[in-house]
C-alpha cells in the first residue's frame, strides 16, 4: 500500500487455488454442486479497515481499475450485510490493494469480503455468537465461505460444505493468467458431459512430488469449457507443462489463471522467467500450511 492508515493494522486476503474441481451434479436451482480441494497462498490482497461515520472504500495497486464498480465491490457490500445482521449502525473506511488477478480463478474478491468480515467483527465489537458468518458469507458469494477459514479444504455442496485436508505440503506455485478475465457464469454454461464422482483423499503427501501424483487422478473439471472461450488458456498449460521442474500444470476455478506445481517457490520463481509473454500475468508463490 502507498501509505497505511496510522494505527489501522493491515489484514491479508490471500489467493486460493483449486488443486482439483470436479463437479459432482446439479441442483434443482441450477446451481452447480462441487467437490474441490482449495488451498491458499502467500500471494494476496491487502485491506485497512478504520472507524468512520458512513462505508467508503479506495481500491489501488496493479488490479485496482478492474475491480468494478466502488458501490457493489464485495468489501462494501460484506460490511453492509454486516452491519445489518448483526443490527449495529456504524460505518467504516477501508483501503484495499488489489494484488490478485479479478476474474481470474483466484477468487480475490471472496477473499476480500471474507477478510473484511473479520477485521469487521473486531472493528465494531461484534460477539462472535452474534451472526452467523458462514450463512451470512454463502449468500454474498460460493467461494467467500472457504476464505473465512483460509485453510487448506476439500469444499462440497456449492461452497457451504467445508472439511479441514490433510496436511499438505507448502509446495511452490507459478501462476499464469495471459490477462483473460472469465465470467464464471459463463465457464458453468459452457461445460459439457456428465459429472465426476467426489474423490477426496486423506494421505498427507510429503512434497511436491507426491501431491502432484495424488492430483494427476484428479481434474479441473471447468477447463475445456474455458479453453473453448479463451483458447490461450491451452497455451498457458502447455507452456508451465514444459516448464523445468514443473511437477503438474493445471487450471484454478473457472479461470483463466493456471497454475504450475514446483518443490518450492525458489523453483516457481526459477521457472518464471521462461513464461513471460506479453500480456500475461506471471507471479511465484506458494502453498500456505
Amino acid at each position: 500500500m502507498t501509505e497505511e492508515t496510522p494505527g489501522a493494522p493491515v489484514l491479508t486476503a490471500p489467493a486460493k487455488v483449486n488443486l482439483y474441481l470436479h463437479v459432482t451434479g446439479r441442483r434443482a436451482d441450477g446451481y452447480h454442486l462441487l467437490d474441490s480441494l482449495i488451498v491458499f497462498t502467500a500471494l494476496s490482497d491487502q485491506l485497512e479497515l478504520r472507524p468512520a461515520d458512513g462505508m467508503s472504500l479506495i481500491t489501488e495497486g496493479a488490479f485496482a481499475d478492474n475491480a468494478g464498480p466502488l458501490d457493489d465491490n464485495l468489501v462494501l457490500r460484506a460490511a453492509r450485510a454486516l452491519a445489518s445482521a448483526a443490527k449495529v449502525d456504524k460505518g467504516m473506511a477501508a483501503r484495499l490493494e488489489k494484488n490478485i488477478p479479478t476474474a481470474g480463478g483466484l477468487g480475490g474478491g471472496s477473499a476480500d469480503a471474507a477478510t473484511a468480515l473479520k477485521g469487521l467483527m473486531r472493528l465494531w465489537d461484534i460477539p462472535r455468537d452474534a451472526v452467523d458468518l458462514p450463512t451470512l458469507a454463502l449468500k454474498l458469494g460460493a467461494d467467500i465461505p472457504v476464505c473465512l477459514a483460509a485453510e487448506s479444504s476439500f469444499v462440497g455442496g456449492v461452497g457451504e460444505l467445508i472439511e479441514a485436508a490433510p496436511a499438505l505440503p507448502g509446495a511452490g506455485l507459478l501462476l499464469v493468467n495471459p490477462g483473460v478475465a472469465l465470467a464464471t457464469s459463463s465457464v458453468f454454461a459452457g461445460r459439457r458431459g456428465g459429472f465426476s464422482p467426489p474423490d477426496r483423499f486423506s494421505e498427507s503427501p510429503p512434497n511436491a512430488e507426491a501431491l502432484a501424483g495424488l492430483l494427476s487422478a484428479r481434474a479441473n473439471d471447468l477447463t475445456e469449457a474455458a479453453v473453448r472461450l479463451a483458447p490461450v488458456i491451452a497455451d498457458v498449460l502447455a507452456a508451465l507443462e514444459s516448464a523445468p521442474g514443473c511437477h503438474l500444470a493445471r487450471m484454478t476455478g473457472s479461470g483463466a489463471t493456471c497454475f504450475g506445481l514446483f518443490d518450492d517457490e525458489a523453483a516457481a520463481t526459477n521457472a518464471a522467467g521462461g513464461l513471460q509473454r506479453d500480456g500475461w500475468w506471471v507471479r511465484a508463490t506458494h502453498i500456505l500450511q
